[in-house]
């Protein structure tokens, strides 16, 4: 069996001292890097950083999020409450169907510099540089300078990352936890020490209090790769990890416990739960609702699957996901095996075993979940799988370069050169699909099979007569073809206008059915920045599909707010003049349309059925108590339908006012209680 030899010359591990340098060399090596690294490498890492701001940072005065989260954190600037609740209004009436942590990232963002478009980006952009930078760090330290900066740009690249860190969703601020618990994990698993574990488990504590459940996927990697290659006795390695456990446990379950407690009538109501509380929503609608398609959420029950496309291990190659995470999928894979099989005999503790085991395992975890998830799935999730990609072909190309240039085995010769062809067949594959769509990807295309072709070429011919300089041009080469197809998608996601902050993607038009695969700054978007309140436009624009969806679910509970109400910016001034010093400026069905009107208004609007207008946040007995107390006038509702909507519907016709100039508004006085 063929091995390697060592990488040239990590960085030294904890507790061992550096060579003495000069005074002041400490801030000379931010910029040039350490001794022992090759003179090229800290610039490219800046180069690649400094590409990574550009995309993710690009016109960021002019973008726009999901409005749903905008509201959220506009609501949390002018309340306390609802900033440590993630309320979707000012009111604290319900919260958003997420723990609040990225959340309060954007609200202090928003808090210390005011509260606008770039304010919410600058955070997101940060986390997304702050991944590309330790990615960079984990992948060099133990596969060299070059599979990290590979790993680094591949990250920077990757089309679905693009668009998600220009937007404000959660999902930035969940990978850039992540990143930090494997980091620690490595630390631990190098040195021994506890303290590195116990700050992994707090790392994706917090990443659970971000987008709960789908955090913890990587822990049975980090399960594996810490029992496998500590640096201690099986004994203390169980009882580091049942520590880190209770920091894990505790760090995760702090807020759910603390809201919990904390009676029904003095919180808001947890949107997205069944039962008004976190726990539920943890298990339901955010644990196995996403991946059973069993919640009581619209799109949670099979419906939201079609957002990227039929469950299936096809999903991530197919029309509406294919562009935005598959273009590296072939090359990780084989260079994964390839670099398994040539660590060989290497010693349990080894590093690098350990490394590709992590991000080998962060992929197929990620990949299977994402692939044969039932439930809502939307192309944005899966940037969480994007730093095991990244990291594989960073740390497992460098590997198989190494060994078709020093290896004896025959074999060696061909395995990088096929892991090239392969992946490059299937960016113009990709690129073919969207030929039409602009001469970007039909030039992406041709760069892809020529400098492909050289590279398969370059490396053959090079292990035959012996021209390391010829392979290293080859690899240079293999590396714009890979990186071609996704480099075309990710400037198209940065130099849109504005993006489809429900749901975002890269690239073109794919076809994809309920939002899926839309172009940027399709449905959702109106061109109007969402982060300016009050914006001046109608909040009952178009709308996304998956809005349409839920609203047309809310009609038919009767409460309106999708299909046969249109709440205008006319109805948004007059609830402003009659507001007559309510607490809440009107209530609506769903969250979308309450989002809306929040930053329409810069006023507390109540969502009375959460996201999908199913949740039973309010009730008759909540209604009257809040026109009773004068904390509520204005109520929006529709047609007929079922269950809680309808005795509400027909309460409020029975006993408010209609206000013939908007159809569907209607005015609750307290007398009208009784």
């Amino acid at each position: 069996m063929t091995t390697l030899a060592p990488p040239p010359a990590p960085a030294a591990p904890e507790g061992r001292h550096r060579a003495v340098t000069r005074p002041g060399s400490r801030l000379g090596r931010l910029f040039t890097g350490a001794p022992e690294d090759p003179r090229w490498a800290r610039p490219a890492l800046w180069a690649v950083l400094v590409l990574a701001t550009a995309l993710y940072a690009w016109n960021i005065t002019s973008l726009t999020g999901n409005s749903f989260y905008d509201a959220a954190v506009y609501s949390g600037t002018r309340s306390w409450k609802a900033f440590f609740f993630g309320a979707l209004d000012a009111g604290s009436f319900i919260t958003v169907d997420k723990p609040p942590f990225a959340l309060w990232v954007m609200g202090l963002s928003a808090r210390v510099f005011g509260y606008g478009n770039w304010q919410l980006a600058l955070p997101m952009v940060a986390v997304g540089t702050g991944s590309v930078a330790l990615l960079y760090r984990m992948v060099k330290r133990d596969f060299g300078a070059a599979a990290g900066v590979i790993a680094a740009l591949a990250l920077t690249l990757t089309p679905i990352t693009v668009a998600i860190d220009r937007d404000t969703n959660p999902d930035p601020v969940l990978v850039f936890l992540m990143l930090l618990g494997a980091a620690a994990l490595m630390r631990a698993v190098r040195t021994g020490r506890l303290l590195p574990l116990v700050w992994s488990g707090v790392a994706i504590g917090f990443a659970f209090n971000t987008k709960m459940m789908q955090a913890y996927l990587v822990l049975p990697v980090f399960l594996l790769v810490y029992l496998w290659a500590a640096r201690l006795p099986l004994g203390r390695r169980v009882r580091n990890l049942a520590v880190a456990t209770v920091a894990l446990l505790v760090s995760s379950a702090w807020w759910m416990v603390v809201v919990d407690l904390i009676p029904a009538s003095s919180r808001p109501y947890i949107g997205g739960s069944t039962d008004n509380t976190v726990w539920d929503l943890v298990i339901g609608y955010n644990g196995f609702g996403r991946i059973l398609g069993a919640s009581s959420s619209v799109g949670s029950q099979g419906n939201g699957a079609s957002f990227g496309g039929s469950s299936g291990l096809y999903r991530m190659f197919n029309g509406i996901m294919g562009g935005q995470i598959s273009w590296l999928i072939p090359f990780a894979v084989i260079a994964l095996v390839g670099a398994l099989v040539l660590c060989g005999r290497a010693p349990r503790t080894d590093a690098r075993r350990a490394g590709l085991l992590l991000w080998g395992g962060w992929f197929v975890l990620h990949y299977l979940t994402f692939a044969l998830a039932e439930g809502t799935f939307h192309p944005y999730y899966v940037t969480a799988m994007a730093p095991g990609i990244a990291a594989l072909a960073g740390a497992g190309g460098v590997l198989l370069h190494r060994a078709l240039r020093e290896g004896s085995a025959v074999r060696w010769a061909w395995v990088l050169p096929l892991a090239v062809a392969a992946t490059t067949v299937w960016a113009v594959v990709l690129l073919r699909r969207v030929s039409g769509e602009g001469t970007g990807y039909t030039v992406a295309a041709v760069v892809a099979g020529v400098a492909g072709t050289a590279a398969v070429a370059g490396l053959l011919a090079g292990r035959l007569l012996g021209r390391r300089r010829l392979l290293g041009v080859a690899a240079v080469a293999a590396v714009v073809a890979l990186l071609a197809g996704p480099t075309a998608y990710s400037l198209s996601a940065a130099t849109t206008t504005s993006a489809n902050g429900t749901n975002p993607t890269a690239g073109p038009s794919t076809g994809g059915g309920m939002g899926g695969g839309q172009r940027p700054g399709g449905a959702e978007s109106d061109g109007r920045s969402a982060r300016q309140p009050p914006a001046g436009g109608g909040p009952g624009g178009t709308e996304s599909d998956e809005g349409a969806q839920a609203g047309a679910g809310a009609a038919a509970a009767g409460l309106g707010g999708g299909g046969d109400t249109q709440v205008s910016s006319g109805m948004v001034t007059y609830l402003k003049k009659h507001q007559d010093g309510a607490t809440w400026l009107v209530a609506v069905a769903t969250d979308q349309t309450a989002a809306q009107l929040i930053l329409e208004s810069g006023q507390p609007v109540i969502s009375m059925g959460g996201w999908s207008g199913s949740d039973e946040a309010m009730t008759l007995a909540k209604l009257k108590s809040l026109v009773a107390a004068g904390k509520l006038h204005y109520l929006v509702i529709s047609g007929g339908g079922q269950g809680t909507g309808t005795e509400i519907s027909t309460w409020v016709k029975q006993h408010g006012t209609a206000v013939s100039a908007y159809s569907g508004l209607y005015r609750l006085d307290a007398s009208a209680v009784g």
